[in-house]
């Protein structure tokens, strides 16, 4: 049984299940509550509010191309350097609500605006980003499962920080100061990733289109860049906008889940709690809102991969009240605040790696 109550915190009518949450049922519990922002029309696409979006982004490139050609040869570029990674990343969050279906209602005209955006655009392979983080959405911070918590440069579980070489635990005990300065190389590294994928031997969806796309965006982009500065000044440019791409991308994906609960490889926990416990969300308003690309309503995001960037803020005021109602911890801070707690709690699981400096016959007679 369900019933109808009024949640003070958002004026609208929620549906719930019995008082507590129907734990012996935890389907009917995420049904309700799918069926309550279906009712409200928070799953309807808002075509013409990413069409202003996207115009509004293609003023900001032309204006940075602009700059680029009237500012000449003069290390002020560089400001024009980074101006350009801010918008190529506003056009990759783009591209991931179009990889979500939040776009259009076609899904064949989602991935195409995702495939142009992403390849074309920003320079990442569509293919690559769908597959990785499909696989995330399924199973958030769940060992094993989720690609983003896989061993790279950075550890993320303690159990793999210990299994790290003497060379690499120099930097693994202190991995969490490494982080966000490790992230001016992020811009390469998506761009190395989508490039071995497209190129590799595994299946690739249109992977012609998105060879084609991103050789010819990497190209026309190299060459202008070399033709139109110095030598020494066309490197820094493309370092400096890689640099505020990576950081600023990972600047906004790192807060949602690090730091969060992590489940194990063959956990039973169900799609509601899995989505919830294991995300953070941002405070802020509109502003963060843009700055975030709609990233900050990560538990809302996760429940509802389709839904469209407008319609998440009053989601989440929903999706607090039910989880308050059904005894589910929701996870919401500030931005410096998610930084700080992602920052100490990769140091915390860099501890797990041996001390380099350890000397293994005094750790014999060390006494516990």
């Amino acid at each position: 049984m369900s019933e109808v109550d009024a949640a003070p915190s958002s004026g609208v009518r929620i549906i719930r299940t019995k008082p507590g949450g129907d734990r012996s049922n935890p389907t009917t519990e995420y049904s309700a509550l799918l069926h309550t922002v279906r009712n409200l029309g928070l799953l309807r696409r808002r075509t013409g509010f990413y069409w202003m979006v996207f115009s509004i982004l293609l003023v900001a490139l032309g204006g940075a191309v602009t700059g680029f050609i009237l500012l000449g040869d003069t290390w002020y570029q560089l400001l024009m350097a980074g101006a350009l990674g801010i918008i190529l990343t506003q056009f990759a969050f783009l591209a991931h609500e179009a990889s979500h279906r939040q776009v259009f209602e076609s899904g064949k005209a989602n991935d195409t605006a995702g495939r142009i955006l992403a390849n074309a655009f920003v320079g990442i392979s569509y293919s690559w980003w769908m597959t990785k983080h499909s696989r995330h959405h399924a199973n958030p911070n769940v060992v094993g499962k989720d690609p983003d918590i896989d061993n790279d440069f950075i550890v993320f579980q303690p159990a793999e920080a210990a299994k790290v070489g003497r060379l690499q635990a120099v930097v693994t005990r202190k991995q969490g100061w490494f982080f966000f300065p490790m992230l001016m190389l992020e811009g390469i590294n998506l761009h190395i990733h989508g490039l071995r994928t497209v190129m590799g031997r595994g299946k690739v969806d249109k992977r012609w289109v998105e060879v084609s796309m991103l050789v010819t965006r990497l190209a026309a982009y190299v060459a202008v860049i070399f033709y139109f500065l110095p030598l020494g000044m066309a490197f820094a440019f493309i370092g400096v906008q890689l640099a505020v791409f990576g950081v600023y991308m990972g600047a906004s994906f790192a807060p949602n889940h690090k730091g969060m609960p992590q489940l194990p490889h063959d956990s039973k926990v169900d799609f509601l709690r899995r989505q919830v416990l294991t995300s953070r969300n941002i405070r802020g308003d509109w502003r963060m809102l843009t700055f975030m690309g709609g990233l900050n309503y990560q538990i809302e995001h996760h429940l509802f991969p389709n839904m469209p960037r407008p319609h998440l803020a009053k989601a989440g005021e929903i999706v607090r009240e039910y989880c308050r109602d059904h005894d589910i911890l929701y996870t919401e801070t500030g931005l410096v605040q998610s930084y700080a707690i992602v920052v100490d709690y990769l140091n915390k699981v860099g501890l797990a790696a041996r001390d380099p400096f350890d000397c293994p016959m005094t750790a014999r007679f060390r006494t516990h």
